[in-house]
């Protein structure tokens, strides 16, 4: 209770100070502003979602706008378009991963923690999943970042870069899908650890 007092004085004090806020252990922090039911105090960690290239359909965008828009209702979210490599046909299979991975790469910082969506990666429940991303906020990083590859997946660096890999089915979306399915899958878990009424176990 000490605990809760000494947050909610340093948000009426400075609501919106990250540096406050880090003076708190970070899972001490967690447990804080989730029992106060703060949105995107929860905890200091971030994340993002790295895509390559722009979304065509506009319901899928529509779609994946409510659920981001829902999801920054809990913590800091990011999702980050990076531009389709050009000439792509005159590049071979393992060239143009490359360059994806490349690009990929750019975008993270040295700190960041990079988790792959993949097919070969490991399939979890929705409440594993929300588990997953407690154990995450906990050990205190500052962003975790997931991504989604091209059409041939991801290059040699970006695995050797990664600490994992997730699956979200068996089956094979398409790459603008899989947004959706991940953005919804990131609010869902959120709901799960606040014990909202979203998700039907």
């Amino acid at each position: 209770m000490a605990l809760l007092r000494t947050v909610a004085k340093l948000d009426a004090l400075a609501p919106g100070n990250d540096l406050l806020y880090s003076l708190i252990s970070p899972t001490a922090a967690v447990i804080a502003f989730w029992n106060l039911g703060f949105a995107h105090y929860i905890c200091p960690m971030t994340i993002k979602l790295l895509v390559l290239g722009k979304t065509d359909s506009a319901q899928l965008i529509q779609l994946i706008n409510e659920y981001q828009n829902r999801l920054r209702h809990y913590i800091k979210f990011e999702l980050e378009i990076i531009p389709d490599i050009k000439n792509t046909k005159n590049l071979s299979e393992k060239q143009q991963k490359d360059k994806e991975g490349e690009a990929i790469l750019s975008k993270l910082n040295n700190t960041d923690i990079l988790v792959l969506l993949d097919e070969k990666g490991k399939q979890k429940t929705s409440v594993e999943f929300s588990e997953y991303l407690q154990k995450h906020m906990n050990s205190g990083i500052k962003q975790l970042v997931f991504a989604i590859g091209g059409p041939y997946g991801f290059s040699d660096a970006v695995y050797q870069k990664s600490i994992g890999k997730i699956s979200l089915s068996k089956m094979t979306f398409s790459h603008q899908m899989v947004r959706l399915f991940m953005v919804e899958q990131l609010y869902r878990a959120f709901t799960i650890l606040r014990n909202e009424p979203y998700h039907h176990r």
